[in-house]
């Protein structure tokens, strides 16, 4: 996706698009809340930002919405769907806690470790991928399960995670 973001003075810190989209989240919430909108507005920067936030990005949306720096720190640094360093251009997130445990989720890892030679943490030397182990997504029924980018996979194993990754290139 392009970088929409802009640097300037505050009214100018992010392209009118950017800003259209924080506003209609911050109307939602009663005058005086605007800190109620800080995920939807990181959502909305770090999908315009390569899929990442830098301190920069939260220092300005903490300006933007006049709320201290560490009230949007707080929420990208609990979250694990925040990135705060540059990820891939897919990021994979594979449950690991107990019921995808029980279900297979260390084979599913290991699995995708060897097939994109990275261990979490990592992005492929290519950049498509970046792999992540997370604790619960909340599909705790279909484990093991794995995120991808914002689609949930379920009752993965090795040969539907390698059907998976090829329909990307595809």
């Amino acid at each position: 996706m392009t970088q929409m973001l802009l640097t300037g003075p505050k009214e100018e810190l992010f392209s009118d698009a950017l800003r259209e989209q924080m506003d209609t989240w911050i109307a939602k919430y009663p005058e005086g809340q605007a800190q109620s909108a800080v995920i939807p507005c990181l959502h909305i920067l770090q999908d315009a930002n390569g899929g990442w936030l830098s301190r920069g990005i939260m220092d300005a949306l903490a300006d933007y919405l006049d709320i201290p720096a560490i009230s949007v720190y707080e929420v990208a640094t609990f979250y694990t769907m925040f990135e705060l360093e540059p990820v891939g251009k897919h990021k994979i997130s594979v449950c690991t806690n107990i019921s995808c445990m029980l279900c297979g989720s260390e084979k599913i890892m290991n699995h995708l470790q060897q097939k994109l030679n990275i261990k979490p943490g990592e992005t492929t030397q290519d950049g498509q991928f970046t792999l992540k182990e997370v604790e619960c997504l909340g599909a705790c029924v279909g484990a093991p399960m794995m995120l991808l980018d914002r689609d949930y996979h379920e009752y993965l194993t090795p040969e539907k995670i390698d059907n998976i990754l090829d329909g990307l290139a595809s």
